[in-house]
């Protein structure tokens, strides 16, 4: 029979452990980026602190937007100025002053002189006129310019401090340009219409045929009977044209769509004094 045979291990001897790889040094690079890393804490850390103790923190100042111009803003910067103009004739049959015809006017003198529509006034024997603040008065004719259809009214008495709208020269006017018609249609009002310009230089026949007008600002804000006389005013509130007419090619005297306008320029004429 073999016998077993045993193996024994020295107790001196150790089992083989591989040697530890040597450490390099951190390269010069890891310790410019650790450095930031921890410059970046550290200011971090000193902003929190100043914040906490009611350090102010500056901001760079942000402009506030400029306001938008509205219909609402430009009928308030005008309706002080605007006035219902009425014309009167005397009823043959009963000896009465009966009313003839309706329109609008606007203030461009403190003095109470006020722009209006020739067709408005024409063969009225009086002219009355009522203000923002509910106070009526007459008016006399003082000139009249039938080629822009423009009739020019002194009115007495006047309310006190009664403004006279801004007026605009029509030079760097353009097509959808915002505007707002204020008046009186079909004697309602003071109304307030808004649109844009949608051209210039236009040509316009009065409905009966009479008159040609010409240099009209076309605009698309809604007008009808009783808005004769009344301005036409920017989205600023400056008054660039007096509404004349609206075109229909139907007998209806009714909106379409197409109103004209006399530039300010002509209708500062009819006054004698140049505006601008």
């Amino acid at each position: 029979m073999r016998k077993a045979v045993l193996y024994s291990r020295s107790p001196k001897s150790k089992p083989d452990v591989p040697a530890a790889a040597p450490q390099k040094a951190p390269s010069t690079r890891y310790r410019r980026v650790a450095a930031a890393v921890v410059g970046a804490a550290f200011i971090a850390l000193l902003v929190a602190l100043s914040v906490r103790k009611g350090a102010p923190v500056e901001f760079d100042p942000v402009a506030e937007p400029a306001p938008v111009p509205s219909a609402a803003a430009a009928y308030e910067a005008i309706r002080k100025s605007v006035v219902r103009v009425r014309g009167f004739v005397t009823d043959e049959k009963t000896g009465e002053e009966v009313e003839r015809s309706v329109g609008t006017g606007v203030v461009i003198l403190e003095n109470g002189t006020i722009l209006t529509n020739l067709h408005v006034v024409a063969g009225a024997k009086t002219v009355k006129v009522t203000f923002e603040d509910g106070l009526e008065s007459e008016a006399v004719v003082t000139g009249t310019r039938p080629e822009h259809d423009l009739a020019v009214l002194v009115a007495s008495p006047i309310p006190d401090d009664l403004p006279a709208a801004t007026l605009r020269g029509t030079a760097d006017l353009v097509p959808g340009d915002q505007v707002v018609a204020v008046g009186f249609p079909f004697g309602i009002g003071p109304s307030v219409s808004s649109g844009v310009v949608s051209g210039l230089g236009r040509e316009y026949r009065s409905p009966e045929g009479e008159r040609i007008l010409t240099n009209l600002i076309q605009f698309d804000a809604a007008v009808n009977p009783g808005n004769s006389g009344g301005p036409l005013v920017t989205a600023s509130g400056e008054v660039v044209g007096i509404v004349t007419g609206m075109m229909n090619p139907t007998e209806q005297r009714v909106f379409i769509g197409i109103g004209f306008a006399v530039p300010i320029e002509n209708a500062a004429l009819a006054v004698g004094v140049p505006p601008f």
